[in-house]
């Protein structure tokens, strides 16, 4: 084992005089526990020396991870124009299957690449981490299942790593919290986008915190209960405005819209 981990570390070090010459000194490592079966040489610090950017900062990747996905693609990564390309070559995005303009299929390919089982399992622990990939796994997971939920965690880690290693970007993470609160932002404009062209007003029920500070991460799970104002079309005696005063699950929106038609 020891001669194993002298000779990479010689390649690596060969390596280290035709890579890019890193900018900047290289910050302290996010976890300071040493791995099961790790190189006993400072992967970190190596990789970084020929790369000239830190691979580690993505989450779910670990140094001996990041080597191996070395290993596998190279440091060279111009083979491949975008991201949409590299994560095709790996399978991890969906395969659109198309018939007279109707997608028949939307699965991804199967796949024996061992870079593409690398990233699903840093999604794998990532999933069980406080970060934004981890809320992003947990919510996919709770609606679509487990298995959906690697592959598109994986799928964004491979991006993630792309643009890092091609055009050398430092990934900040936004945090668990942060990312839920994009997510109900977006959710809220598009129920409200969806209440507006159906003729609806969507109000927040009196005395609830419309944005709260640290919203919980199972609040898609429940149903969110808003109160629903249609106002009548102005040829209308009067021009009268029927108030609901029932709460309304935002599910029930098209139902209660065709059955006040009828």
């Amino acid at each position: 084992m020891l001669d194993c981990d002298r000779k990479l570390e010689a390649l690596i070090a060969a390596l280290k005089n035709k890579g890019v010459k890193p900018v900047g000194r290289l910050s302290k490592p996010r976890i300071k526990t040493k791995q099961v079966n790790t190189p006993t040489f400072d992967v970190r610090a190596a990789l970084y020396g020929v790369l000239g950017v830190d691979l580690t900062e993505i989450h779910g990747l670990g140094p001996s991870l990041a080597l191996k996905l070395i290993g596998e693609c190279g440091t060279d990564l111009r083979a491949w124009p975008s991201a949409k390309h590299f994560t095709s070559w790996l399978c991890l995005a969906p395969g659109n299957k198309i018939s007279g303009g109707k997608v028949l299929s939307l699965r991804t390919r199967r796949s024996s690449s061992r870079a593409a089982a690398l990233l699903r399992l840093a999604a794998t622990t990532v999933g069980r981490s406080d970060t934004a990939l981890g809320a992003f796994y947990r919510r996919l997971a709770s609606r679509a299942g487990k298995s959906k939920a690697v592959t598109a965690t994986a799928r964004k880690i491979a991006v993630l790593f792309y643009n890092t290693l091609r055009h050398g970007m430092s990934y900040k993470d936004p945090g668990a919290d942060r990312y839920e609160q994009q997510y109900r932002s977006r959710v809220l404009a598009n129920l409200q986008r969806r209440s507006k062209s159906l003729s609806f007003v969507l109000q927040a029920i009196p005395g609830e915190d419309a944005n709260p500070a640290v919203p919980q991460p199972t609040w898609r799970r429940k149903r969110h209960e808003v109160r629903l104002r249609r106002e009548a079309p102005d040829d209308l005696a009067g021009g009268m405005a029927m108030r609901v005063n029932r709460p309304f699950s935002c599910g029930l929106l098209s139902s209660y819209h065709s059955s006040s038609l009828q």
